[in-house]
């Protein structure tokens, strides 16, 4: 593991202290309705287990991933932009429900049993938001409104979608750590705090300048990608 401290500080992380979040913490990448992969890589995790969001849509098993997270209370779930989207969608159908529809909400929907039918047409889709609500039940619409938007131990941060470089972590815009902001990505914190994200595609997970990007794009690869910081290091899981 020491190796690989050498090698980020080689490639300019330097100014970073290695992330140490006190305990084994186990980032999973944008899980995207591919519970196959999930129950693969579930197992080979230690310590706390963090998903960073996306947990639904695009992929087929939106509605199994749900039931397997909700069943394991242990796991800590943020929310993505595409659990900010199927809440658009049950508050405002109509105003909220097409951006959802087009960017994987009809894979989340067949996931529960729902057809779509007629109900796509202009003013018909609270008809569909009435038939996912029956779907998916109270339990999981209350569990995905309370998933939070960040946590931290240490100074290991987790969010979706990156963090605002020049604001403290409990200063942040909600919209930054869900949807995202250019700035993440362009400038490095300058707090020694590393945030693991996901959001972004990449081809393989890769930990620098403060940044550990996690989405290796599960439901386009067929690879679902997790970093697991221990006390010794830090190591990439995929399934």
């Amino acid at each position: 593991m020491m190796g690989f401290w050498r090698r980020l500080r080689s490639a300019g992380a330097g100014a970073f202290p290695a992330p140490d979040p006190g305990e084994c913490v186990s980032i999973i990448g944008d899980i995207h309705g591919c519970d196959d992969l999930l129950a693969r890589l579930l197992p080979r995790l230690g310590g706390r287990v963090v998903c960073v969001g996306d947990l639904i849509d695009r992929g087929e098993q939106s509605a199994a991933v749900l039931d397997r997270l909700i069943a394991r209370p242990e796991v800590l779930c943020l929310r993505g932009n595409h659990e900010d989207m199927v809440l658009g969608f049950l508050d405002d159908p109509d105003g909220k429900g097409a951006r959802w529809l087009r960017h994987g909400g009809l894979q989340t929907l067949a996931s529960f049993g729902v057809r779509v039918g007629g109900d796509l047409a202009p003013g018909r889709l609270g008809h569909l938001r009435d038939r996912l609500a029956r779907a998916m039940g109270d339990e999981r619409i209350d569990w995905l409104r309370g998933l939070p938007l960040w946590w931290q131990a240490g100074n290991l941060a987790v969010t979706h979608a990156g963090a605002d470089p020049l604001r403290p972590l409990d200063g942040q815009e909600a919209r930054d750590l869900v949807w995202g902001t250019p700035a993440f990505h362009r400038v490095a914190r300058s707090d020694g705090i590393w945030v693991a994200h996901g959001h972004v595609i990449v081809d393989e997970p890769a930990a620098a300048l403060g940044r550990i990007a996690v989405d290796t794009g599960a439901y386009a690869t067929g690879r679902l990608s997790a970093a697991v910081v221990a006390p010794d290091g830090l190591r990439f899981e995929t399934a």
